[in-house]
C-alpha cells in the first residue's frame, strides 16, 4: 500500500482564500491588521476630583537619615563604611516633590496567516461565517497588566501538503548534503594520519553523519514529518499597561530617573474607561500634565488599539537633601520616597574592587 494513503486527501480552500474571508481582507502571510472599532472620544462620567486636604509630610529625623546613608554605603562593596559612620550632618533640606502616573491599558489585535504540522485537527474552512477579528473571544488578564495571546480564528482552517518537503516529510540533511557521510574530521579525508590508515575512519576518508544518523535525510522542520500542514488565521492580542509619569521640577540636585523606583504619599487616584484631567490641584503644573497627558493618550492609543481602562495617581515624594562633612570637606546625599533610597553620586570614599 502507498504510505501516502493514510493521510487524509486535502481539503483546499479556494485558489483567493487570502483575500475572500470577510474581515480579514488585509491579512497576509507574515503578518497583517486592521483598525480597532470606533473608540469613544469623551469621558463618559464626571470628574472625581476626592483631593486629600493634608498636603504635608513630616521632616525626615536625622537618625534616620543617617542610618538609611549606613545601609546605601553597606550596600556598596567598594564604598567605604567612613563617611556614613563619621561624617558630620550640618543641615538637611526638604524638596518635597508632586508626580502624576498616568496608566492607559489597551488591547490590540492583529491577524496573519499561519500554519503548523497537520494532526487531524478539522478542515473548517468556509462551513461556517468566520467570527471577524474584535468577536473573537478572548480572556483578558488582570488590568493594567501585560499579557499577549495567540488564537486561531475559527472556520478559518484547511489543510494542504507541505511544499518544503514535498509532502515527503523529509528534506535532505544539511550537515552532510544529503550523502549520509561526512569527511573525516581526523585526516581530512585523507583516509591516512602519519602515513598509516586513519584509525578513526578506517582509512575512507568520511564520517558517519551524526545529524541524520547516516541517512541522508532529516525529518522536516515545517510539518514534523507529517507531509502536510493545516493552514489557518492566527488572532494575535495583545495587552499592554502604557505608563508616563509627570515629576514637577524640585531644584535639590536630585535625578528625576531616580524617582522612577520610589512610592510617595499618595493624595489622589481614580480610574475609569476613560479620565478626566484632575480639577481643582493646587499645583498648576500637575493639572496641566494632567490635562496634556490623558489627551495624548486618549489620541495616540485609540488609533491603534481599544482603551479598557485608564488610571490617574498623583503623589507627593518626599526629598530630603542632606549636608554633611567628613575629614573636612562638605558633601551631599539625597534620602527620597517611602522607602528611604539613597542617592550618593559623589560618595567621597571608594576603592576598586576586583571580583574573581
Amino acid at each position: 500500500m502507498n504510505s501516502a494513503a493514510v493521510y487524509p486527501p486535502l481539503s483546499a480552500p479556494p485558489a483567493n482564500m487570502f483575500n475572500s474571508v470577510p474581515g480579514y481582507e488585509d491579512t497576509v502571510a507574515g503578518g497583517g491588521g486592521y483598525l480597532p472599532p470606533p473608540m469613544p472620544v469623551q469621558p463618559s462620567a464626571p470628574p472625581q476630583p476626592g483631593l486629600v486636604p493634608d498636603w504635608s509630610i513630616p521632616s525626615l529625623p536625622e537618625d534616620l537619615a543617617r542610618g538609611a546613608f549606613k545601609e546605601f554605603a553597606g550596600s556598596h562593596c567598594c564604598y567605604s563604611a567612613g563617611p556614613a559612620n563619621d561624617g558630620v550632618i550640618t543641615s538637611m533640606e526638604p524638596f518635597n516633590t508632586f508626580r502624576y502616573r498616568l496608566e492607559t491599558f489597551t488591547e490590540s489585535r492583529s491577524t496573519e496567516w499561519a500554519h503548523k504540522p497537520y494532526e487531524g485537527e478539522p478542515a473548517d474552512f468556509y462551513t461556517q461565517t468566520a467570527p471577524r477579528p474584535w468577536e473573537v473571544p478572548a480572556t483578558a488578564p488582570s488590568l493594567f497588566t501585560d499579557h499577549k495571546q495567540e488564537i486561531r480564528v475559527p472556520y478559518t482552517s484547511s489543510i494542504k501538503d507541505c511544499q518544503d518537503c514535498h509532502s515527503t516529510g523529509e528534506i535532505p540533511c544539511e550537515d552532510c548534503h544529503g550523502n549520509g557521510y561526512k569527511q573525516c574530521s581526523w585526516c581530512n579525508g585523507s583516509g591516512t594520519n602519519n602515513d598509516e590508515n586513519c584509525t578513526h575512519c578506517n582509512g575512507t576518508g568520511r564520517d558517519r553523519c551524526s545529524d541524520c544518523d547516516s541517512q541522508g535525510v532529516k525529518k522536516c522542520t515545517t510539518c514534523k514529518g507529517k507531509r502536510q500542514l493545516l493552514t489557518f488565521i492566527q488572532l494575535k492580542v495583545e495587552w499592554t499597561n502604557h505608563v508616563e509619569d509627570h515629576v514637577v521640577e524640585q531644584n535639590s540636585g536630585l535625578k528625576v530617573d531616580d524617582l522612577r523606583s520610589v512610592s510617595g504619599k499618595e493624595l489622589f487616584k481614580n480610574n475609569q474607561f476613560l479620565l478626566y484631567p484632575v480639577l481643582g490641584f493646587p499645583n498648576p503644573a500637575i493639572a496641566e500634565a494632567s490635562e496634556r497627558m490623558i489627551r495624548d493618550h486618549q489620541s495616540k492609543y485609540s488609533q491603534t488599539s481599544r482603551i479598557l481602562q485608564q488610571r490617574q495617581l498623583v503623589e507627593l515624594i518626599p526629598i530630603t537633601k542632606v549636608n554633611y562633612k567628613w575629614k573636612g570637606d562638605s558633601h551631599v546625599y539625597f534620602v527620597y520616597g517611602n522607602e528611604h533610597q539613597v542617592s550618593a553620586d559623589n560618595y567621597p570614599a571608594t576603592c576598586c574592587c576586583v571580583i574573581l
